[in-house]
């Protein structure tokens, strides 16, 4: 009883706070007739004029959110172009039509599934109380629907209809908020269409920067192999070709030349493992993207506590993931001024979590390097999601997850 009374006190309290949207909406009503009417007229200022709606509209979203526990998305998308444009893409946007529609109806039923939830509180101590006082009131009075003129009637229709309040306070009311919620989320969600058309947005630009990444992939790589590698096989050659002239008239000095040239082949080598581990670190094959990552932090000037899962992904995700703590750390001990951080990597289903935390100074901006911007790329490259919070002062905490199937 008290579980199903604790129940209808949450319904009631939401449908009560459901006054501060239904009675805009109903009160919007008029003024919406009015702006159907100068519809023509008004297609330029209809941008601006659709903001309180909008607002109005996320308020609901996040109020019944609450209720049902799941967020509901917000469909809005920027709008091109000048207010004349604008406002004709909004006139033939089903997102507007359907807030207009959820307007209407949360105004039409808001208010009386409000007043009615309220109203039950003490009608029930006041119906309940009927047999106390009744004789008292003037003949003929009545209690809602009861007419008391008699004690048979005191002692019976009272109860009676404080049994139907109270059927109607624990049964129906929290299934009025459930059905108010349920209205909201039906008509003020992204429709399939709209899902699908971000989606395609999404993907897009994902494809871009996946193709940009890329690019800047190989552009490092060719910068690599031509102003280290080339140039060092260059010399080589030189130094070798040098030496096998001198080799009959001065043995000598061949022999340095031959010895430099050595020295130079082992630096070509050193330097070709370098743009290797760019492309794939060999490590990630021989001890797996744990083994890699804990080299990876043994390798840091700052004490680095690691928590990694055992398991192998996919090479690409492996591959994205190593990159992203290898650029999380460098950007640590660079930049951050951090005396510890952690590393986490751990397999959620069909995703693949990193959490990099240091207790640096914060302030992390992606738009002021190219480091975070890297990362945000390359995870995006793989349909991943970039999540980084560095409030000033208070260090950085990088979140990525990348989908490595279940």
């Amino acid at each position: 009883m008290n579980k199903a009374l604790r129940r209808s006190a949450d319904a009631t309290s939401h449908l009560l706070a459901g006054l501060r949207t239904s009675v805009p909406a109903m009160l919007g009503l008029v003024p919406l007739a009015g702006v159907l009417v100068l519809l023509v007229i008004a297609l330029p200022w209809l941008p601006a004029a659709v903001k309180p709606l909008r607002a109005l509209a996320n308020a609901e979203r996040r109020r019944a959110g609450r209720l049902l526990g799941r967020e509901i998305p917000v469909p809005y998308r920027p709008l091109p172009g000048d207010g004349l444009e604008r406002g004709g893409m909004l006139v033939r946007s089903p997102v507007v039509w359907r807030d207009v529609a959820w307007m209407v109806a949360h105004g039409l039923t808001g208010l009386l599934a409000a007043v009615l939830a309220v109203s039950l509180w003490p009608a029930i101590p006041y119906t309940l109380s009927l047999p106390l006082w009744w004789w008292a009131v003037p003949e003929g009075s009545q209690s809602a629907f009861v007419t008391l003129d008699s004690w048979p009637k005191a002692l019976t229709l009272p109860f009676v209809q404080g049994a139907l309040y109270v059927f109607i306070l624990l049964w129906l009311v929290p299934r009025f908020a459930r059905w108010q919620a349920r209205l909201a989320e039906a008509l003020l969600r992204p429709t399939s269409r709209t899902s699908l058309v971000e989606r395609v947005e999404q993907l897009a630009e994902t494809r871009a920067e996946a193709l940009e990444a890329h690019g800047a992939e190989l552009r490092r790589i060719e910068r690599d192999l031509h102003d280290g590698t080339q140039a060092q096989l260059v010399a080589v050659a030189l130094r070798l070709g040098l030496a096998d002239r001198r080799f009959d008239t001065d043995p000598e000095a061949a022999r340095a030349l031959f010895l430099d040239a050595r020295n130079g082949v082992e630096e070509v080598l050193t330097q070709l493992r370098t743009v290797i581990r760019g492309i794939y670190p060999p490590i990630l094959s021989d001890r797996g993207l744990a083994g890699a990552l804990r080299a990876l932090a043994a390798g840091q000037p700052i004490p680095i506590e690691t928590d990694f899962d055992e398991g192998r992904a996919p090479a690409a995700v492996e591959a994205a993931a190593y990159f992203v703590v290898a650029e999380a750390l460098t950007n640590i001990a660079k930049h951050s001024g951090a005396t510890h951080a952690s590393v986490t990597v751990r397999r959620q289903g069909p995703h693949l979590r990193i959490i990099v935390r240091d207790d640096g100074e914060g302030g992390a901006d992606p738009g002021r390097g190219s480091g975070l911007a890297g990362i945000r790329r390359r995870v995006a490259a793989l349909d991943g999601t970039t999540r980084i919070d560095s409030p000033d002062g208070e260090g950085t905490t990088l979140e990525v997850d990348l989908p490595c199937g279940s």
